[in-house]
């Protein structure tokens, strides 16, 4: 079938990389959850005033948000950096000796599998379309039209963070006294479940193990949390 029959498909690279994307997105609610749940929780676990809770949650929702924020940017940015001076320092050895850099190109795609003399063929058409572009994504695996973006990620990791940390937050203030730590473990918990599974499915892996590893991990920070936050109330009241 040709590929002319499918001009709404998208490219693997692009979907790749909306899926990277959206499997980041879920991991920053995933850290929301269980950070912000496990602030509130130790101080509920210390003080039934709602006052102390509410401040302490949001508290850790802000600078979680910005944490994420800031360190997502860095990340990407140095990542950006990196890539960008690899295509300047390809390019530069294109205009000064591209002879070299068409044998490195054949020589490549003879390392994929392809005949000598496909390889050399599959070089040259390339190479008369757009070198740079031939040898950003063969030699280097570079798009240099999707380098991605800091400020998008920074955005994204905080936006993400933040509305995992809305979930314990709420749920916590929402019933009476009594019923907001064991109410917010069962939906915490279900929210790691979720979360879990989706992670699991988009990066392509079992979502049972992936599942147990979020609902363990995350109960355990709850049981830490809640038994520090124990311990210092008694200690201090």
């Amino acid at each position: 079938m040709s590929e002319t029959s499918h001009p709404a498909e998208p490219h693997v690279g692009s979907v790749s990389s909306k899926l990277n994307w959206l499997r980041a997105g879920v991991l920053g609610a995933n850290d929301g959850i269980v950070s912000t749940a496990g602030i509130v929780v130790g101080v509920a676990a210390a003080t039934v005033d709602r006052a102390p809770i509410l401040t302490a949650g949001i508290a850790g929702l802000a600078a979680g948000a910005v944490s994420m924020a800031l360190g997502e940017y860095v990340s990407v940015s140095t990542q950006r950096d990196t890539e960008q001076a690899l295509l300047t320092k390809e390019l530069q050895e294109l205009r000064d000796d591209p002879a070299a850099e068409l044998d490195e190109l054949a020589t490549l795609y003879e390392g994929k599998g392809l005949s000598p003399a496909t390889a050399r063929t599959v070089a040259e058409e390339l190479t008369d379309h757009n070198p740079f572009l031939a040898h950003a994504e063969v030699e280097l695996g570079i798009d240099p039209d999707e380098l991605t973006n800091p400020w998008q990620a920074a955005v994204s990791s905080a936006v993400s963070f933040t509305v995992g940390a809305l979930l314990p937050l709420i749920v916590i203030l929402a019933p009476p006294a009594a019923w907001r730590v064991p109410a917010t473990v069962v939906a915490v918990l279900l929210a790691l479940v979720l979360t879990g599974a989706v992670s699991a499915g988009l990066g392509g892996a079992p979502q049972g193990r992936a599942v147990l590893r979020n609902v363990i991990g995350g109960g355990l920070a709850l049981a830490v949390t809640y038994a520090i936050g124990h311990l210092v109330g008694a200690a201090i009241a």
